[in-house]
Parts: structure tokens; sequence; C-alpha cells
């Protein structure tokens, strides 16, 4: 597709055809962000859930000022789910550390469990440590989606005092959450870390032991670093 003008994107985006609309917010990938996000604005409200959420997670990808200040507008008022969770989505793309807290309070208010589990993947995005006591809090949850994301986002924030906490899962029945401990133990440079590892490198699913070995040689190197 050739580039569009901003002039004929703007027209685009004002077209009673879904497709042109699609076509036009597609077509702001390669536009510097302050030419992008007035657009992107545009079809905020647009009335197809699916240009709704394209736009959200442009709004997290083409970082200007208005960006933050838009999505946690969205994650706390809008009355689709799916939007909420794209919005939470896009607040850990955008790594503003202020997002911490309608990150924190979405995980912790919030009803559905999409808009939870985005909350808690884009808290590991953030990198910030503070996220540790709501990702303590998605550990224990019976939704499991709930507990990968939690451990996931614990070795993104490489919050070491996690270790202890999350060796349990070691004997999960899911396999993904095997998986995901593998992989955050790699971001845990300490004995337990290593043991663990190495108990994990024996798993009978070859997703978790093929984990395991890469996240061992990962700490027997000495690549990894310790907080951020």
């Amino acid at each position: 597709m050739p580039d569009l003008s901003l002039q004929k994107i703007n027209t685009q985006l004002e077209s009673s055809s879904l497709r042109d609309r699609m076509v036009a917010l597609a077509s702001l990938r390669d536009v510097p962000a302050e030419d992008a996000v007035p657009l992107i604005k545009k079809v905020l409200d647009d009335e197809s859930l699916q240009l709704r959420s394209m736009a959200i997670f442009a709004l997290g990808i083409k970082q200007t000022p208005d960006c933050y200040p838009i999505l946690v507008q969205t994650l706390e008022n809008d009355s689709d789910y799916s939007i909420r969770a794209g919005a939470a989505g896009a607040l850990g793309y955008l790594g503003d550390n202020r997002a911490l807290e309608p990150l924190s309070r979405a995980f912790y208010e919030d009803t559905d469990w999409l808009v939870r589990f985005s909350a808690a993947v884009a808290l590991g995005n953030l990198k910030d440590n503070r996220a540790r006591e709501v990702l303590y809090t998605a550990l224990e949850s019976e939704e499991i989606v709930l507990q990968q994301a939690a451990i996931a986002a614990l070795g993104e924030i490489k919050d070491i005092e996690s270790v202890d906490k999350i060796l349990r899962f070691a004997q999960s029945d899911d396999w993904l959450v095997r998986q995901r401990l593998a992989e955050t133990l790699g971001n845990l440079p300490t004995a337990k870390s290593i043991s663990a590892l190495k108990f994990l490198e024996k798993d009978s699913h070859d997703h978790v032991s093929r984990s395991a070995k890469i996240s061992l040689s990962k700490l027997e190197q000495g690549n990894n670093q310790v907080g951020k």
C-alpha cells in the first residue's frame, strides 16, 4: 500500500466505510507520533469495536503527552471490557510509571478477568518493582492465567524476593505455568532459582525443559542483571 498523505488519511478516517477507516488507521504506522496521535484520536469513539481496539493499541505505540491521560480514562471508564483490557496493555507499552496506580486499581477493582490479566502483564512491562504487592496478590488467584501473568511480570520487574513465593508453581499441573516459572527464574539469580531450574530441566513437557535450559544458561553465564 502506498504511503497516504496526512490529509488523505484524515479524510479516510471520516469515511462511512469501515474498511477505509481501518486502512487509514493502519497507514499511520510509519507516521511520526506527533502527527499520528491527533488522527488516532478521531476514531477512539468509533462505532466499530475492532477499530477502537486498534486505536487504543496505537496510543501505546505512538507516544505523546496526550496518550497517557486518554488511556487511563479509557481503562477506568469504558463500558467494554475488551477496550479496558486494551487500554491496560497500551499503558504497559507506553512505559509511563505513573500508570502503576491505575493499573493496580484496575487489577483490584475490575470485575473482568481479561482486564485484570492485561493489568498484571502491563505492570510487568513497566518494570517497576513497586508492583510486586499487586503481583503477589495475583499469584493467589484461582484463575490460572492470572498466575501465569503474575509469574512472568515478577520476572520482568526482577523481584528477587518473589523467588520463595513462586517456587511452589514448579509442581503446577499446568505446563504453561511451569514454563512461565522457568522463564522468570532466569531473571532472578539466586541459588534457589538454579536448583529449581535444574528440576524443571527434567520436566516432561518439552517447552518447560527447554525454557529451563535457557534460563540456566543465562544464570550460569552470569549475564543476568539484578534489578533495574
